[in-house]
């Protein structure tokens, strides 16, 4: 069955916005981007979007989809059951695919339970977004996020760990190079696991062909995470340039999570923890320093929410767009990272471009979010969310004729 999209602007992923062209799908993957003339005589269904702007669907690359944005997600540790956290984490997954996120990165779950949740979603059994997942979080004792993480201590027990999540089926690895804001009576600031145990641990992910990730929020953490060859750093508050320059040099990506501090200071006094608020207090500013410089030094940046944490809700993902544009990358370089650069840190190459051959996860938004981008941050301004070139989510404002 083949479909076309046209009638209005499409942003390819990369740097390119386009008028006058139009997308034809063949079975779920893009068979041609071409001029809209070439498609004269075209008698299959067609899709008009003029006034909109039709761009890929969006990647969080940093996701807990067992949690759902409560005021002390760990709480619910001791609440819900295994089957209440698999429903909940399908669930999130449906929701964020709803708010426009056709793929995401789960960087930490429990007991391996969000599994289930990936193999269906990725198999097609039940709607959702692509996603990759990287099991148990790998930290120190009494490091950030013992509470569910596989605590490793030692380079032996650090590669064994790594065994285990590879053995489980992790997509990735998360390792846990510092303290955090969401784990009482740990300093973010402070590395935890030595550069020999962060290297190891990244060295057998490698082996096994798994991107590895890390949660790193202290200088002296994100240099032990870089140096040992670290696909990613999560969050990167305390970089310095010397964080910046090695990690332009070994070409780690950034994965700036904002929405997570936004979320808390927006809504202190709603139930977070005091510890939480003030932590959150306490890096706010540096973490915008640093992703501004980064950023100003053309570092590699994906986009991510840490969405699950406190009301850091799945749905509202696409807000990560804002704030980045707020800290001063332009809309271009936000909407890159939020599609074609996020797909390749995923490995998923084929997907987060609108390119001949790729597969067809649209975002169709309001206006242009290229000039605005409110148009494709804001899902009031969405109209209609397509996976693999059929359409899942939206509203019915969009002309489908055929």
């Amino acid at each position: 069955m083949a479909t076309l999209f046209s009638g209005g602007l499409i942003f390819d992923g990369t740097e390119s916005l386009v008028s006058d062209h139009a997308v034809l799908v063949e079975n779920g993957i893009i068979s041609e981007l071409a001029p809209t003339s070439e498609f004269s005589g075209f008698d299959g269904e067609q899709v008009d979007f003029s006034g909109g702007t039709l761009m890929p669907g969006l990647f969080d690359c940093h996701v807990h989809l067992i949690f759902s944005g409560s005021p002390d997600p760990f709480q619910e540790l001791n609440k819900l059951s295994a089957g209440d956290f698999t429903i909940q984490a399908l669930e999130n997954a449906q929701t964020a695919l709803a708010g426009g996120i056709t793929a995401v990165r789960d960087c930490g779950g429990k007991d391996y339970l969000e599994f289930a949740v990936r193999d269906s979603c990725n198999s097609g059994r039940t709607l959702g977004p692509v996603i990759s997942a990287a099991g148990r979080m790998i930290c120190m004792t009494g490091g950030h996020g013992n509470n569910i993480a596989r605590v490793a201590d030692g380079v032996d027990d650090v590669v064994r760990a790594v065994r285990e999540q590879v053995h489980a089926g992790s997509d990735l690895i998360k390792i846990m190079a510092t303290g955090g804001v969401m784990t009482p009576g740990v300093n973010p600031e402070d590395a935890h696991y030595t550069a020999e145990e962060m290297a190891a641990g990244i060295y057998e992910g490698h082996r096994f062909h798994k991107r590895c990730a890390s949660h790193a929020q202290g200088r002296d953490g994100i240099l032990n995470a870089v140096r040992g060859g670290i696909d990613s750093i999560e969050h990167g508050i305390f970089m310095d340039q010397t964080c910046i320059e090695e990690m332009i040099e070994k070409n780690t990506y950034l994965v700036p999570t904002l929405a997570a501090i936004n979320n808390i200071l927006n809504n202190s006094g709603s139930g977070i923890p005091d510890y939480v608020v003030e932590k959150c207090e306490r890096v706010a500013k540096a973490h915008r320093n640093s992703i501004q410089q980064f950023y100003a030094a053309g570092g590699r940046i994906a986009m991510g929410t840490d969405a699950g944490t406190p009301f850091n809700l799945h749905g509202q993902n696409a807000l990560e767009l804002r704030y980045m544009v707020e800290v001063g990358m332009s809309s271009t370089d936000a909407l890159r990272a939020a599609t074609s650069a996020a797909a390749d840190l995923c490995d998923l190459g084929n997907r987060g471009r609108i390119v001949k051959g790729a597969v067809a996860d649209f975002l169709m938004v309001n206006g242009n979010p290229v000039a605005d981008i409110e148009m494709a941050a804001d899902k009031g301004n969405h109209r209609f969310v397509i996976k693999e070139g059929v359409v899942v989510a939206g509203n019915s404002g969009t002309v489908l004729s055929g």
